[in-house]
């Protein structure tokens, strides 16, 4: 069993909600269950599924929440998601039951309905749970055997089950009921979209892209919708956990593109179910693009888990001069270059002259588990 990044022990506190986001599937139920089974705190484990729970948790009823959760030190909700009005219900009892602690998991419905965000303001601690990251696997494989397994992380991911699945096929088949059939689930639950197809079709367009920065014009015109429904269909798909963005970096030079996005996926093995492309790195001409994507969320997820605290970018220039990852941290400007293939890059003229005091490296095969281990 590989270990999760998430102590809850060291993230519970007294009259707080602990709340974990994040993909289906990703294993938030079994984080959640690995920790019941070693915490000596009296607790109940519920689920919004629980059609009684929805009932109580949903009813603002002061008495029957507070009696439900009566001579409990810790309450744990899964899939929290389901109970109407359950911000509320929350708030409810961290207010009122003293010496409360609560967990409550849920998908991308609890961002996208901002259900809990009001009622509980003050209340809570949120934590996002990715896909397994590099420094946990680290856990299990050496870094030799990490380097060793690149191309199957670039082509399949790092979903919990597509880890474990000893199989291409069984990886295939999992990535493949992950896209089809909870990958978009909580957002056309929630939001207003006309259809999967509209936004499966957008997906796809920006799977073929990833790297180079994002048209709306040209998304708008490839799928039929108007500039401003593809904006509000990105930002709906970055909520759901399915892409993230990245805005380019200037400080309004001429010549520096200005407020420009690239949108990665979440997980490569995603990325590729859904143009249906699991083809070895050697029969594909996309290697640079899954390799840039893999590396902007590995480091994602290190400077979650380390944490690193720092604003992310990318950087181009209307002439194509280009840096792939600028991170600015405490006032200091960090540029990265990530080279799939074996010739190295020259830090570009333009960035060394304007950004005297940022620093600049490539990150390549060979040192690239130091850049997100």
């Amino acid at each position: 069993m590989l270990k999760r990044y998430l102590n809850l022990a060291k993230l519970l506190k007294e009259q707080k909600v602990l709340v974990i986001y994040g993909p289906r599937r990703v294993g938030k139920t079994t984080v959640l269950e690995d920790f019941l089974k070693q915490t000596k705190l009296k607790y109940k484990k519920d689920s919004g599924d629980n059609v009684k729970t929805r009932q109580i948790l949903g009813s603002d009823d002061f008495d029957k929440i507070a009696e439900y959760a009566a001579g409990y030190e810790l309450i744990a909700i899964d899939e929290a998601q389901l109970i109407p009005n359950i911000g509320m219900g929350l708030k409810i009892l961290v207010d009122n039951v003293p010496g409360l602690r609560i967990i409550a998991t849920g998908s991308a419905s609890f961002a996208l309905s901002q259900q809990i965000g009001e009622p509980l303001t003050g209340r809570k601690i949120t934590k996002n749970l990715y896909p397994l990251s590099q420094i946990e696997l680290a856990e299990k494989y050496n870094k030799f055997e990490l380097k060793e397994k690149l191309e199957e992380f670039l082509i399949f991911g790092s979903y919990p089950e597509c880890i474990m699945a000893e199989s291409p096929v069984k990886k295939i088949e999992i990535l493949e009921e992950i896209a089809n059939s909870y990958l978009l689930k909580d957002v056309l639950a929630l939001e207003r979209v006309k259809s999967s197809n509209v936004l499966i079709k957008l997906l796809k367009l920006l799977a073929l892209q990833v790297g180079s920065e994002a048209s709306l014009n040209e998304l708008a015109t490839q799928t039929h919708l108007d500039v401003k429904t593809v904006d509000r269909y990105l930002d709906i798909l970055e909520k759901g956990f399915v892409i993230k963005s990245l805005v380019s970096f200037s400080r309004n030079l001429r010549k520096e593109l200005n407020r420009k996005y690239k949108y990665y996926f979440y997980d490569n093995g995603i990325r590729n179910a859904l143009i249906s492309q699991f083809n070895p790195l050697s029969d594909r001409n996309d290697a640079g693009a899954l390799w840039e994507n893999f590396l902007v969320m590995e480091r994602l997820k290190k400077q979650m888990i380390a944490p690193v605290y720092s604003n992310n970018y990318f950087w181009r220039t209307y002439d194509q001069k280009e840096i792939d990852w600028i991170e600015e941290r405490d006032g200091k400007l960090f540029g990265f270059e990530f080279k799939w293939g074996s010739k190295n890059k020259k830090e570009p003229k333009l960035w060394k002259e304007t950004y005297k005091e940022a620093e600049f490296s490539v990150v390549n095969r060979e040192n690239y588990l130091d850049f997100i281990i």
